[in-house]
């Protein structure tokens, strides 16, 4: 199933041409078997997509990553169109999704978030008690276009340069994730301190 694929030492990412910034235009899509399966249509074959399909089990994912950090390439729209792709070059799947993640909200809302090796994403001042929610940035105050412009960006340039092969899946956190995170200050089983909130 996997199968290697030389890269050049001198890799180049290419950022956002001028047409690929636009949100029109997108080419043809050439591949709905995913798209046809989520609408209960008959399909010639059960669709395929990984959950967490770009990233570290991938060489050139680390040849990017070695040259930033993962929040980084998150809000830099060329480099999270790149790991979105490598997948779609390297197998034969029905859809990419976009290199991203759940808690690029929080950070929107002021919240730092860091990405720890060996541990994950980590919120080094959690919301411990409600008193503390003033740390975060009023609804009034946040421009969603500014604060994750990186992320509609993202997606439009990968639409682009996708050439219509397969769809684009985006995600989001649900609200009691991204709290969980946000009160917890990282992964845990219970999360124990963000059902204390409830």
């Amino acid at each position: 199933f996997f199968c290697r694929l030389r890269m050049a030492d001198d890799l180049k990412i290419e950022p956002a041409t001028a047409a690929e910034k636009q949100p029109i235009n997108f080419p043809p899509l050439k591949n709905d078997t995913i798209l046809r399966a989520a609408w209960g249509k008959p399909v010639s074959r059960v669709p395929i997509w990984c959950h967490r399909q770009a990233g570290r089990y991938l060489p050139e994912y680390h040849k990017v990553r070695s040259r930033a950090d993962f929040f980084t390439i998150c809000r830099t729209p060329h480099l999270a169109c790149e790991i979105t792709l490598q997948p779609i070059r390297r197998f034969d799947l029905d859809a990419a999704i976009i290199f991203s993640d759940i808690l690029v909200v929080p950070q929107a809302m002021g919240l730092d978030v860091k990405m720890v090796k060996g541990k994950g994403p980590v919120v080094p001042e959690p919301l411990v008690e409600p008193s503390d929610l003033n740390r975060l940035l009023k609804p009034e105050e946040i421009d969603v276009r500014k604060r994750l412009g990186y992320v509609f960006e993202a997606l439009t340039l990968t639409r682009h340069r996708l050439e219509g092969k397969v769809p684009l899946v985006g995600f989001s956190g649900a609200p009691w994730t991204l709290m969980a995170y946000m009160v917890q200050g990282e992964g845990a089983k219970s999360y124990y301190k963000a059902k204390a909130w409830l």
